[in-house]
């Protein structure tokens, strides 16, 4: 079991009018992914409304601020509890065979163009081995080929882009390699979390964008950035792309600072519980689907 402690901060000022804000900042509880403890503090005397949707699954926190100063703070402690595979027993599922869960997964969405990217695609990927390890090289080749530099992207930047520019950020690096996925006919998806463990070069803890592929009966973790240890990687959204699962979304002329966001792991030896490792194993914190 892995234990991890975060906190997210978000600072705001309203300008002039009251603004509605709808956040999805707290950890997504699954089968492998429990609550030890949470908490959502705001600094203004007004109601919070919490919900989570049918479809993801995803949380949110929605609210109306009053003109002024607002911060929202999220804290909470985590326990991940992984289902490990070998790579090699890990298969890609034919269309017939999938879920119904899986099949919004295969279409192209508004960043993932995966419909442009057929030929390309089975050109890079097509004759290589099917399953876990098929998915792995796309990984890897997003990871080769694709500069991480923060701010090279914005709002509208499109897996295709990241093709072309071969530089971006997480989230243009999960586009890409769900893109390519799609387009092999391989259920992805969008997952977003915190960079646990990322090099300081990188800046201060951030959110993260990382992936999630259906295969054989469950979703498995990749990261194409290479940042963080998967061990460590905690489900906030999940959705087809980035446009599903923003951290907050606001309605009203406002102004903001860089979030403030904190991770650490929790080791515990006597209870079972360890600090996030390197693994070369297929990681879920999905149980199987029917």
């Amino acid at each position: 079991m892995v234990r991890l402690k975060l906190f997210i901060e978000l600072q705001y000022e309203i300008l002039g009018q009251v603004s509605d804000f709808i956040f999805n900042i707290h950890a997504a509880q699954t089968p492998r992914q429990s609550l030890v403890s949470e908490n959502l503090q705001v600094s203004q005397p007004v109601d919070v409304a919490l919900f989570a949707d049918k479809g993801h699954g995803n949380r949110y926190a929605r609210l109306r601020a009053m003109p002024g100063p607002l911060t929202v703070r999220y804290d909470a402690v985590v326990d991940l509890v992984h289902h490990v595979a070998s790579p090699d027993s890990v298969f890609e599922v034919p269309i017939a065979g999938l879920p119904p869960e899986a099949l919004a997964y295969i279409y192209p969405s508004r960043y993932c163009q995966s419909d442009r990217l057929h030929q390309f695609a089975n050109q890079e990927f097509g004759g290589l081995r099917q399953g876990y390890w098929r998915v792995r090289a796309i990984q890897d080749w997003v990871h080769s080929r694709t500069r991480f530099v923060s701010g090279s992207s914005n709002a509208m930047t499109s897996a295709i882009d990241t093709l072309i520019e071969q530089v971006g950020v997480c989230r243009d690096f999960a586009h890409l390699m769900i893109a390519l996925c799609r387009a092999l006919n391989i259920p992805a998806r969008f997952v977003t979390g915190i960079d646990y463990a990322s090099d300081p070069i990188f800046g201060p803890p951030d959110f993260h964008a990382y992936v999630e592929v259906f295969l054989d009966d469950r979703w498995y973790l990749f990261d194409p950035t290479g940042m963080v240890l998967p061990t460590g990687l905690i489900r906030i959204g999940t959705g087809r792309d980035a446009a599903d699962v923003a951290f907050a979304t606001i309605f009203g002329a406002v102004r903001f600072q860089s979030p403030r966001i904190g991770i650490e792991g929790i080791e515990d030896v006597a209870a079972g519980i360890s600090l996030p490792l390197a693994c070369v194993d297929a990681l879920s914190t999905d149980d199987a689907l029917a």
